[in-house]
């Protein structure tokens, strides 16, 4: 599969301004005056100079200055007023723009402290008096003011101080709004009140005309289908209007200005801007007469004289569009096109750049993790990639934030949002409000804010403020010049870190908050804050290339670092102030009415209310009542696209403890590396046109101003080599129905599966829990290809419930979530109902996209029609029914003891015929009645030396010698006793099948084999019933028939480094929790290797005969009974051991020609297997896993799949599919009908899971169950085809199984081990001490008479007993070692395949 297309950094770039085709502008294109109460005209000019007079010495206000004599309110002012010696001081203040303004004042008490640094001391007043305001006397310090002034050749548009003020507290007087005020008082003695100093910064600029601004070029010309142009995008680039304005002609040029703003669009998808906003020269000729005296070019007295030394400048702004808020590298390429639009001549036009960059650079991915884009020899920038996080990707600063309003301030803010009040960000940094708002709407992260949001609102759209919603919207400072803020609204000035609110909006206590939540937020904001200093906050555009390919990671890791935990301390408050509230939650369990989606239906707020604090209880009243709570509560009830974020956060409600005074130590939001890889990509410029040979190339590009776009100048993609391809739509798979795990879920998956890991049992139930959850991944396909897909539901639920009652450890809610979505898909809301019932009584609280499904079940789903009266009847009928059957069941009993009585008189009569009779009855086979296998063998083959027959001893089960000594009896043909009736006549397929009953040990894991075939009938894939098809096998022989296709598989494989063989439970132990692990561990010498799933077809459908001979064990046995005819006798011990064979228990003895493929695939842990699988059906959709061609096209996946649904007994299509991709493709079929290669004959496909390898191999040594069966000329399916050593006799078998009998284990592993010698020397076998006698003991006792259990027991024993006198460390190096308690439990959970 190709590299799917990265996806674009930068979509769109914009030019805004004002139209420059050379037309007069239009007056009426002026920005009109937004609605609110106005204020005076803003002053022309900054304020230079502050003085202080004494007017007790006769001091006059110098000329120029204006003297403050009263204070904001209106109150008069006298500072030392009455006092003897008083110089009764006033403060005086000058405008002008003869040098440079004044940036910020402040307050000395000379003695105590040291003026800042760049600060200056106003201590003289200008006829050289003292300059000090604090009234005379005694332990008065001297009090001073002092300033500090711009730097020279700041120019026209330098920030500076525009007014001053005093105010009185003591008289109500606060600080109005967007002063700053000074923390030290002015009146320091006991005399008076309180005076405090306020002063307003800003932009003091005249002969201004503001218009709104126009779109002048853009690129790409054509709209993107997914994501067109928005029509405001000019007006955001240039909030204030663009401006024409009069300088004085010896005025610099200012530094561009670069702002951030966020476009929301109608579905609530971010679309982030970035603009560089610089002024450049406007001709006059455009201006009207009117527009040149507005801007003071015509002189007022003398009409239409033009003044002189004047320049006209005109704002312009150049911004990108993105949906990645990459801010920094935005700056940095709208920076380097600025300066190259004002510098050349150049080779390249200024066009090729932008194509350049929008086409070539792509945002960073786990494939490009670091970006270096050299956009010039000098100029460069790096993007990595963002730090993976649940948390949803904003272009949210929470440094700057914490930095801007400090820690309380934040809080304050914090319980605002929350309760939805009017905020109103303002700054005179344009670039810090965007970071700031979204800050605020991602710190109340699960909830998500619905009322209006406009981080950085243009003047055209300033009417939002009076609107009666609440609204966040940032807005520049100088809006305030000549316009009030609304009475309803909180105020927030970055610039000062102060808050302004109105008595009939104020905010609620920080009381009301949950106090020890709002203790540990309040405590690590400050920690946090008081580490923000010695971090690096410099432009990236500034960093140089060695800085950013050296230590840009570290320094930017520290504030990355200090980002996550501020966030992670506001994710911490969120998850304890909404802790417990899925507790809350009312799922539908009913047809849904009409109010179904309201918040007061899905979740129980009085409830809720009352679990909370009795202090808060005023704090949750509003919040609960807010539209972004009742937005939350029906993404959780519903789902929505945030439903892996909202997962993320019930995980961090989980782990969070609100009693607590501290906080958790491990850290909610963990900070991962930015990248696994050190890969860096690098973008090179764009390559210059090639010079005609013999000259060089001259630059033919120059610029005076940022030029018109040329369409003709901009690069295509297709003509850019290496170029990178636009991205385009993923495929996508919408009918399937199958979520995905979250992230999170994943992360959660691995933790649990590395501490199952420790855990031998809850190791083998992981590894359970994962392969259910494949077979629930491939249940939509399963469901989609059935005929009743109702019935295929219901079968589902059986196995949802098969699964609980073996408790499995489920590693997440995929298997309930799959089921849920799937009753929503074919409606079936009853059944959803009855799963969610099934996850409660399991103890599994469903997670916010598993409830979300389950609620949308039951929503969507058309509801069964009928009234309950009627359910209600029928269900009493149903008892009636029920109830006559119990009463005839005495009659039946009677009817079934009479006929046993009159069985038993025909057994009186038939044993007075003589003793003759009898022994001629079991030596030969009734013509009439099938083989009775009645009897069972411990494994004792014991043979009678006195007895020239050699017949078997019966006893009971291994180990389990009843007399003192054993003895060899003559016969152990089956004795019938007296008193007993014959056995009612059955076919040997059914008495094979169906074993007599055995110890109750053996019960649970003998049971379980794995080897018999899975029936692909009709009744097994369209009843989708879970049981076994040798359960529905008809009774008569001759309705047997062999399979069209039969299906070897084994895990089995050998380790290369010590040339053993490792079956599956040890390997299953050896994996790793890891699901990009291939590797097992080898047992024997612990070292890694990629187990392989061997598989073998038999094809015998005469269809397409094929030249390969059949193999080896496909031949026919002269000695095998005929299908339908009379069974061997009992005392034949050859024949009925060769019972055991599949081939012969089907009744198929092999004889037909058989096409014969062999493969192995790599033997995935299921947490690989699970991992491949999502990512398949991610990119191909589910209907792959329905397809014939997925054998073919992902055999890897395919084969384990068919491995582990064969396994655990789960109806599965997979079968059929290897039947079809042999047939070749189908023709087409109707999108709802099922497919007729997935509902073959019923017995068309049987699948055989074996212990051993499928084909052995000839230069090792045999295993001696294979010797076994060839000393007793059992017919097996595959023939020995090397040599064997003499040693391995018959004798050795048998004295190996006579020790295993009488319970001396320990006997045969020192008879074995003494036999095969000492290594290296010894004769060397692939499987160990352990498995030989195994699977001796199964094939000589027939593998449902042997109790795994028991033995591993015994041979535990045997192990301890002989490592006391050989060491334990020399059995384990001829390995003579069990297998570990891991692998044994393995095979429990799993049952054993226990077919060689």
């Amino acid at each position: 599969m190709a590299e799917e297309r990265p996806p674009r950094l930068v979509d769109y770039f914009v030019v805004a301004g004002l139209a420059g085709n050379g037309a007069p502008i239009p007056e009426e294109t002026w920005v009109p005056e937004p609605s609110g109460p106005l204020r005076p005209s803003r002053p022309a000019e900054p304020i230079t100079d502050v003085a202080v007079i004494a007017r007790a010495l006769g001091e006059e206000v110098p000329q120029g200055y204006t003297c403050i004599q009263a204070s904001a309110g209106g109150h008069p002012l006298e500072f030392s007023a009455g006092l003897l010696g008083g110089t009764q001081p006033v403060i005086c203040y000058r405008r002008g723009r003869d040098k440079p303004p004044l940036v910020e004042l402040g307050v000395l008490y000379e003695g105590k402290e040291r003026p800042k640094p760049g600060f200056q001391v106003l201590d003289t007043t200008p006829y050289s008096h003292s300059a000090n305001l604090a009234p005379p006397g005694p332990g008065h310090p001297r009090t001073y003011l002092t300033y500090r002034r711009a730097a020279e050749g700041a120019g026209l548009h330098a920030l500076g101080i525009t007014d001053l003020c005093l105010v009185l507290p003591s008289k109500g007087e606060g600080t109005p709004h967007t002063y700053c005020r000074l923390p030290r008082n002015l009146n320091p003695g006991m005399w008076g009140p309180a005076v405090y100093l306020c002063f307003k910064v800003g932009l003091a600029k005249a002969n201004t005309l503001v218009y709104e601004a126009e779109l002048l070029g853009r690129y790409p010309e054509e709209d993107n289908e997914a994501f067109p142009l928005p029509e405001s995008v000019p007006v955001f680039c240039l909030p204030m209007g663009a401006t024409i304005e009069c300088w004085p002609s010896q005025t610099k040029y200012p530094v561009p200005v670069f702002s951030t703003f966020v476009l929301t669009g109608a579905a609530g998808d971010k679309v982030y801007g970035a603009a560089l906003q610089f002024y450049e020269a406007f001709p006059r000729a455009r201006l009207s007469e009117r527009q040149a005296r507005a801007l003071g070019l015509l002189s007022a007295v003398e009409r239409g004289r033009a003044l002189g030394g004047r320049a006209v400048r005109s704002r312009r702004a150049i911004a990108v569009l993105s949906h990645w808020p990459a801010f920094p590298a935005f700056r940095a390429f709208l920076t380097f096109l600025y300066r190259y639009s004002v510098s050349g001549p150049h080779r390249l036009p200024l066009e090729a750049h932008i194509s350049h960059f929008i086409h070539n650079v792509p945002f960073p991915s786990p494939q490009r993790p670091r970006i270096l884009v050299q956009m010039s020899p000098y100029d460069n920038l790096l993007l990595c990639q963002p730090v993976s996080s649940p948390l949803p990707l904003s272009g949210a600063s929470f440094l700057q934030l914490l930095q801007s309003l400090g820690p309380e301030l934040a809080v304050t803010l914090l319980m605002a949002v929350l309760t939805e009040h009017k905020l109103l960000v303002h700054s005179l940094r344009p670039d810090l409000l965007t970071s700031v708002c979204e800050a605020l709407v991602s710190m109340i992260f699960p909830l998500h804010w619905q009322c209006p949001y406009i981080p950085l609102c243009p003047l055209v759209l300033a009417d939002v403020l009076s609107a009666p919603v609440p609204f966040i919207v940032g807005i520049h400072s100088s809006y305030f010049d000549l316009h009030d803020p609304p009475a309803d609204v909180i105020c927030v000035d970055l610039d000062t870190n102060t808050l302004f609110q109105t008595e009939e909006k104020k905010l609620l206590s920080p009381r009301t908050l949950p106090r020890r939540p709002y203790k540990v937020l309040l405590a690590t904001l400050t920690t946090l804050y008081q580490q923000l200093d010695q971090t690096y906050t410099g432009p990236e555009e500034e960093a140089s290339l060695e800085f950013l390919l050296t230590d840009y990671e570290a320094v930017c890791g520290r504030r990355a670092r200090l980002e996550r935990e501020v966030q992670g301390a506001f994710l911490r408050f969120m998850a304890c102030l909404l802790k417990g509230y899925r507790d809350f939650l009312r799922p539908l369990t009913q047809a849904p009415s009409e109010g179904a989606r309201d918040v007061d239906n899905l979740f129980y707020l009085q409830g809720f209310l009352k679990s909370r604090e009795r202090s808060s209880h005023k704090l949750y009243s509003q919040l609960l009542h807010t539209q972004m709570f009742s937005q939350f509560i029906e993404e959780c009830s519903f789902g929505s696209a945030r439903h892996a974020a909202l997962e993320f956060f019930d995980s961090c409600v989980d782990k969070v403890h609100p009693e607590q005074e501290k906080p958790e130590t491990a850290p909610l939001v963990e900070l991962e590396e930015l990248s696994g890889s050190e890969l860096t990509v690098f973008i090179t410029p764009p390559e210059e046109p090639p010079a005609p040979e013999g000259s060089e190339s001259t630059p033919q590009y120059c610029y005076d101003g940022f030029p018109e776009l040329r369409a003709e100048l901009f690069e295509s993609p297709q003509e850019q080599p290496g170029a990178l391809p636009v991205p385009g739509p993923s495929r996508s798979a919408p009918s399937s129905p199958a979520p995905h795990r979250t992230k999170q879920e994943m992360k959660v998956a691995q933790r649990m599966a590395q501490k199952s890991a420790t855990v031998p049992e809850l190791w083998a139930r992981c590894l359970l829990g994962h392969c259910y959850g494949l077979w629930f991944l491939c249940l939509p396909a399963y469901v989609r290809s059935a005929p009743s897909r109702v019935r295929a539901l219901h079968t589902a639920y059986h196995v949802l419930r098969e699964m609980e009652s073996r408790k499995v450890v489920l590693p997440d809610e995929v298997c309930y979530r799959v089921l849920m979505q799937l009753c929503s898909y074919y409606g079936q809301p009853v059944l959803s109902v009855r799963v969610m019932l099934e996850m409660r009584r399991a103890g599994i609280v469903p997670n916010t996209i598993t409830y979300g499904y389950y609620n949308k079940a039951v929503l969507e789903s058309k509801w069964p029609s009928g009234t309950p009266g009627g359910r209600l009847r029928w269900a009493k009928l149903r008892n009636v029914v029920l109830g006559a059957a119990q009463f005839r069941q005495p009659l039946r009993d009677r009817q079934r003891q009479q006929q046993q009585q009159q069985q038993q008189e025909e057994v009186s009569a038939h044993q007075e015929a003589g003793s003759s009779q009898t022994e001629s009855y079991l030596e030969r086979p009734s013509p009439t009645r099938p083989l009775q296998r009645q009897t069972t063998w411990a494994g004792r083959s014991l043979r009678d030396p006195a007895s020239p027959t050699g017949r078997l001893v019966k006893s009971g089960s291994l180990g389990s010698a009843r007399g003192a000594q054993p003895t060899v009896e003559a016969g152990v043909a089956h004795k019938m006793p007296p008193d007993l009736p014959p056995p009612a006549r059955r076919s040997p397929m059914e008495s094979l099948l169906r074993p007599r009953e055995r110890p109750g040990s053996t019960a649970s894991e003998s049971s379980a084999s794995l080897g018999s075939e899975w029936d692909l009938s009709e009744s097994s894939l369209s009843s989708l019933s879970l049981r076994r098809s040798s359960e529905r096998l008809s009774d008569t022989p001759g309705s047997l028939q062999p399979p069209s296709l039969e299906i070897l598989l084994s895990s089995c494989s050998l380790c290369r480094a010590c040339d053993s063989l490792v079956y599956d439970e040890e390997i299953m132990a050896g994996w790793a929790p890891d699901d990009s692990n291939l590797n097992t561990t080898c047992p024997f010498c612990a070292c890694p290797f990629v187990p392989l799933l061997s598989v073998q077809t038999l094809d015998s459908r005469p269809s397409a005969p094929s030249p390969n001979p059949a193999p080896a064990g496909a031949s026919s046995s002269k000695d095998a009974p005929v299908p339908g005819g009379p069974g061997p006798v009992l005392s034949d011990r050859r024949l009925c051991l060769a019972l055991d064979e599949p081939q012969l228990c089907n009744g198929h003895t092999g004889g037909a020609s058989r096409r014969v493929e062999s493969g192995a695939w790599a033997y995935l842990s299921p947490l690989v297997l699970r991992k491949e699988l999502e990512s398949l059906v991610e990119n191909e959709g589910s209907e792959v896993l329905a397809l014939p061609e997925l054998p073919a096209a992902h055999p890897i996946i395919f084969w384990n799949l068919l491995w582990y649904f064969q396994r655990l007994r789960l109806p599965s299509i997979l079968p059929g599919l290897v039947l079809a991709s042999c047939d070749g493709p189908p023709p087409p079929q109707l999108p709802q009908a099922p497919s007729p290669w997935l509902t073959p004959d019923p017995a068309s496909v049987q699948v055989r899971l074996l212990w051993d390898i499928l084909t052995p191999d000839p230069s090792s040594c045999p295993p001696l169950y294979v010797l076994w069966r060839v000393h007793s000329q059992i017919p097996q399916r595959v023939v020995w085809p090397g040599p064997v050593p003499a040693c391995l006799s018959l004798a050795l078998l048998e004295s190996v199984l006579r020790h295993v009998g009488l319970n001396e284990v320990h006997k045969a592993v020192g008879l074995l081990l003494e036999t095969l010698g000492p290594p290296p020397a010894g004769l060397h076998l692939q499987r160990g001490i352990y498995r030989e006698i195994l699977f001796l003991t199964m094939a000589a006792m027939g593998k449902d008479h042997v109790d795994i259990v028991a033995f591993d027991k015994k041979y535990k024993s045997a192990f301890n007993k002989l490592a006391s006198s050989m060491g334990k460390e020399e059995l384990r190096q001829r390995r003579a070692q069990m297998p570990t308690t891991k692998a044994i439990d393995c095979r429990k959970c799993f049952g054993a395949p226990l077919e060689c």
